[in-house]
C-alpha cells in the first residue's frame, strides 16, 4: 500500500523562516540562567532572525549594531525554553469537555477547575451537562476521572452512571487515559456485551459487563464516546487553547505522543494551518502512534510515510518519530509487571504490543533512522524494550539512535546500565510522585518499590541522558510542579518516596530543557541559552535554582518567548 502527502501540505514547507526579523532586540532580564556550563548566568540575550545573537552583559549584546532594547523582562529570570517531551494535544482537546478529575486543575483562561471528591459530586455533573446539553443526540463525554482515588467506594460501574441516565450514552475517560467507563446505554448502543471477545471489557460477578473498559482495544468499542476525544484532536480551538496552555506554563515546545500523522494525514494540513502561524505560541513535535494507516499490516510502508510526513516539517511543527504503546497503567494495574507483581496479588496486566511483535515492527522504523520511543510503564516491560533495542542495534548498527524509554517508573538500575550501554535514553514521569505516590504506596506496588519509582538519581548516577514529562493531559502540563516533583518526591499524605532519588533543581531543569532537547536529537537547536540557537525562553518570577526546592513549583510564570517573540500568559479576572 502506498500513500501520499497532500499537496497542500508540502506546500507549507517554511523551515527557518519562523520569527524572521532584521533588527536585533536585546532583552536585559534580573537573571539569565543559561544552562551552558561555558557561562551559566548571564544579563542579557540578544536576539537576531528568531535566533539568539548574544548572551553576557548588556554591552556585549548591543556591540552588534543597531538595536532595540526591551526592558520587559528586567524584573524576571529568563530560563531556557522547557520542553515537554512527553505530553499530548489531548490537553487541549479536553479543555473543550468537562472536567471531572480529584484535583483542582488549571484552566485556558488561567482559572481553577475545581476538582470532584465523591461520586455524588460526579454524578451531580454529569446531570448538570445533560439538562445543559438537553435535546442532544451525542454522549455525555466526561474526562479526568480516577477510581483509585475513592478509598472506601467500589469501582465506578455502569450501575453509577445509570442513576443519572439509562437512555443518552455516558462516556467517563480516565485521567490515565487508559481506561473508560460508560453507562448501560453506551453498552447497549454499540452492542457490547458478554459475548464480546475483546480484552479489557471488565465483567461483574453475573458475568456482564459492568460498564469499565480497559485499555484502547476496548475503549474503542465505544466509538460514539471515543470519537468525540478524537474528533477534538484536530479542532482549531483545541490546538489554540493548547498554544495559550504552553505559554501558561513556560513551555516553548511539546512533543505530542499520540498524533494521528500516519492515519490522517490531511489533518496535518490543518495542524500546520494552526501551529505555523506567527501568533501560535509554541512549537509541536509530532511522534506518530503505532496504529497503521488504513488497517496495512505493512509496517515498512507505515515507515516510509513517516518519511514523506518528514519532508513537510517547518520550523514550529516537525515529525520527531515513532511512539509504540507497549503496556497499560501501573494505577489502572494493567501495566505488565515483573516478579512479585502488583501489591495487591492482582495481575491485569496487558501488552498493547506482544514482545514477539516488537523487533518486527520496529525494525523498518531503525533502518530509516526514525527515533522510536516505547511507552513502558511495568518492569516487565521495559525489559522487553531493551531486549528489542539491543536486537536492533545488533542487525543494524546505528550509534547515536536515542530510542527512549518512556515514562520508566519502575527501571531497575541494571535496566540503566543496560540502557547507557545501548545509547538509550530515558523520559521519567515524575508527576506521578505526586498525584499517585500514595495509592503507589499503599496499593499498587508497595512501599519498598514505591520508593525507587521514578528514579531520576539512578539515571543520573548510572550515565543515562534523560527528561522528565507530565504526560499532559493525564496530569496537568507545566514544568515547574514536574520539576517540584523529581527534586522533592513528596506526596499527597507528606510521605517522601525515597530521599536517594531525589536529583537537584539544576539537574530538573537541565532535564526539562537540554535533556528533552537531546532526547529528540534537537540539542543542536533548543535546550540552552547559547549563540547560534533558537531564541525560546522561559519567563519566571524567580529561579528555581535560587529558591527553596519546595517553593519551585509555586513560582510564577510571566510566559514564553518563542523564536525571539514573547506570549504572555494568561491572567484570571
Amino acid at each position: 500500500m502506498s500513500r501520499t502527502i497532500p499537496a497542500t501540505l508540502l506546500s507549507t514547507n517554511t523551515a527557518g523562516t519562523f520569527g524572521a526579523v532584521s533588527q536585533i532586540t536585546v532583552y536585559p532580564a534580573r537573571n539569565v540562567v543559561t544552562m551552558d556550563p561555558a557561562q551559566p548566568v548571564a544579563d542579557a540575550v540578544a536576539v537576531r532572525d528568531g535566533r539568539i545573537l548574544a548572551v553576557g552583559s548588556i554591552d556585549e549584546c548591543t556591540g552588534w549594531g543597531p538595536h532595540e532594547v526591551d526592558r520587559r523582562f528586567v524584573d524576571h529570570v529568563l530560563t531556557p525554553g522547557m520542553i515537554e517531551a512527553h505530553g499530548h494535544t489531548l490537553e487541549g482537546a479536553f479543555s473543550l469537555i468537562p472536567y471531572v478529575g480529584w484535583f483542582d486543575r488549571h484552566r485556558v483562561d488561567g482559572g481553577i477547575a475545581s476538582g470532584i471528591r465523591s461520586y455524588d459530586a460526579l454524578l451531580d455533573r454529569l446531570r448538570e451537562i445533560d439538562a445543559d446539553t438537553a435535546g442532544s443526540s451525542e454522549p455525555i463525554v466526561v474526562g479526568g476521572f480516577d477510581p483509585i482515588y475513592f478509598t472506601g467506594e467500589e469501582r465506578l460501574t455502569r450501575d453509577h452512571l445509570d442513576r443519572v441516565s439509562t437512555e443518552r450514552p455516558i462516556f467517563v475517560f480516565h485521567a490515565s487515559a487508559h481506561l473508560a467507563t460508560v453507562n448501560s446505554a453506551m453498552l447497549e448502543r454499540h452492542e457490547i456485551t458478554r459475548d464480546s471477545t475483546t480484552p479489557g471489557v471488565a465483567r461483574g460477578g453475573d458475568g456482564e459487563p459492568n460498564g469499565e473498559l480497559q485499555e484502547m482495544p476496548a475503549i474503542a468499542l465505544a466509538r460514539s464516546g471515543l470519537s468525540i476525544i478524537l474528533r477534538l484532536l484536530s479542532d482549531r480551538r483545541a490546538l489554540e487553547n493548547l498554544g495559550q496552555i504552553c505559554a501558561n506554563t513556560g513551555v516553548t515546545m511539546l512533543c505530542d505522543l499520540s498524533s494521528p500523522g500516519l492515519s490522517r494525514p490531511d489533518d496535518q494540513v490543518r495542524w500546520h494551518e494552526v501551529i505555523d502561524a506567527d501568533d501560535y505560541p509554541a512549537r509541536i513535535l509530532q511522534r506518530h502512534v503505532h496504529a497503521l494507516p488504513s488497517g496495512s499490516t505493512d509496517w515498512a510502508d507505515a515507515a516510509e510515510l513517516m518519511t514523506q510526513l518528514a519532508t513537510a516539517d517547518t520550523d514550529k511543527m516537525r515529525t520527531a518519530g515513532l511512539k509504540l504503546v507497549l503496556d497499560g497503567s501501573i494505577q489502572g494495574w494493567t501495566a505488565k509487571m515483573g516478579w512479585p507483581g502488583y501489591y495487591t496479588g492482582t495481575d491485569h496486566g496487558q501488552w498493547m504490543v506482544p514482545p514477539e511483535q516488537m523487533l518486527d515492527i520496529c525494525r523498518p522504523f531503525h533502518e530509516r533512522g526514525i527515533n522510536i520511543h516505547a511507552h513502558c510503564n511495568g518492569d516487565l516491560t521495559i525489559d522487553a524494550w531493551i531486549d528489542t533495542v539491543e536486537q536492533l542495534v545488533i542487525e543494524r548498527p546505528w550509534l547515536d539512535h536515542r530510542h527512549t524509554v518512556q515514562h520508566c517508573q519502575l527501571t531497575t538500575a541494571a535496566q540503566y546500565r543496560r540502557m547507557a550501554k545501548l545509547g538509550m535514553c530515558a523520559n521519567i514521569f515524575a508527576n506521578h510522585l505526586w498525584y499517585w505516590g500514595d495509592q503507589h504506596h499503599d496499593i499498587t506496588v508497595g512501599p519498598e518499590r514505591a520508593r525507587r519509582m521514578e528514579p531520576a538519581a539512578t539515571a543520573e548516577r548510572e550515565g543515562v541522558s534523560f527528561s522528565l514529562h507530565s504526560d499532559a493531559n493525564v496530569t496537568p502540563l507545566g514544568h515547574l510542579h514536574t520539576m517540584w516533583c523529581a527534586v522533592n518526591r513528596v506526596t499527597p499524605s507528606g510521605r517522601v518516596l525515597g530521599e536517594h532519588e531525589r536529583i537537584s533543581a539544576e539537574s530538573a531543569l537541565c532535564a526539562v530543557t537540554l535533556g528533552s532537547a537531546y532526547q529528540m536529537h534537537l540539542d543542536a537547536e533548543f535546550g540552552t541559552i547559547e549563540c547560534g540557537k533558537a531564541a525560546d525562553f522561559t519567563v519566571l518570577e524567580e529561579s528555581p535554582l535560587a529558591v527553596d526546592p519546595m517553593a519551585i513549583k509555586d513560582i510564577g510564570v510571566w510566559g514564553t518567548v518563542v523564536g525571539g517573540r514573547p506570549f504572555e500568559a494568561a491572567r484570571p479576572g
